[in-house]
């Protein structure tokens, strides 16, 4: 069943968006969705179920095959720095330095290595990698990797963060700690996150709003509101309160696949 969230101002609005590939693959199919500002708002689904393809519409990186975006709120630059995108691999360029990394979007802009320099050693702080500055991506952990690609996309200052699956491909114990330093940032600054994902543990966890989707072609097939308080910590993952929301999104997920079987 179906739950709606509490009623707050939209961010930005997807309306009726369909995508189809030239291959003639049906990503999405008339996926409506609005996203609150200051949510923390996760897509879960099955490989292939169009969450990426949605994120990277939002993101301007494709266009709709049909539908519109709306970005109610004004006084936003949406093709300027208010918004940054954190792929599920770090992307890194091999041959430069941390500082390098974090540096780009900044260098993309103008903005010269001296000038930048403040504005990136206070994000690589915040990830906590300040005292890796000089080192190179060979040099670091798949963790700390990420921590690097996440602070690139955090020197701009956005307002608006979207992350494909970034933590899928890393450790548990490694994962679990990105996701408290994730919300930890998300608290403090206030960003609206859209953050996709296959795990419904990581999305209860993460998550004040799941939005399941079914499989392809992808559509919304739940939007459910998870009540727990912030901030949380590891003792939440015990809970018999994290059990409890873990078993309805399982639920919504599974219902979510038989009505696509079925249809």
């Amino acid at each position: 069943m179906q739950t709606q969230p509490a009623s707050r101002p939209a961010i930005v609005s997807l309306k009726a968006i369909s995508k189809t590939f030239d291959n003639g693959t049906v990503a999405l199919n008339n996926l409506s969705l609005d996203i609150a500002k200051g949510d923390f708002v996760s897509l879960l689904g099955p490989s292939g179920c169009g969450k990426s393809t949605a994120l990277r519409i939002i993101s301007n990186l494709t266009g709709p095959t049909s539908g519109r975006i709306d970005w109610p709120m004004t006084g936003i630059n949406w093709d300027g720095n208010d918004a940054g995108f954190v792929f599920q691999e770090p992307t890194l360029m091999p041959w430069a330095t941390v500082f390098g990394n974090v540096w780009l979007p900044l260098r993309l802009k103008g903005l010269s290595k001296t000038a930048a320099r403040e504005q990136v050693m206070d994000t690589l702080q915040l990830v906590g990698l300040d005292t890796f500055a000089d080192s190179y991506p060979r040099e670091l952990s798949g963790g700390m990797k990420m921590r690097v690609s996440i602070a690139r996309a955090l020197v701009t200052g956005p307002k608006l963060l979207l992350m494909d699956e970034p933590f899928a491909a890393l450790d548990e114990i490694t994962r679990f700690k990105l996701n408290n330093d994730l919300l930890r940032l998300w608290e403090t600054f206030g960003w609206t996150v859209v953050f996709v994902t296959h795990s419904v543990f990581e999305s209860v966890y993460l998550s004040n709003r799941i939005v399941v989707m079914a499989a392809r072609p992808g559509r919304v097939a739940a939007d459910l509101p998870i009540t727990a308080p912030y901030p949380r910590t590891d003792s939440f993952r015990t809970s018999p309160a994290y059990a409890a929301l873990c078993r309805d999104v399982s639920h919504a997920l599974q219902a979510a696949m038989g009505a696509n079987a079925a249809s």
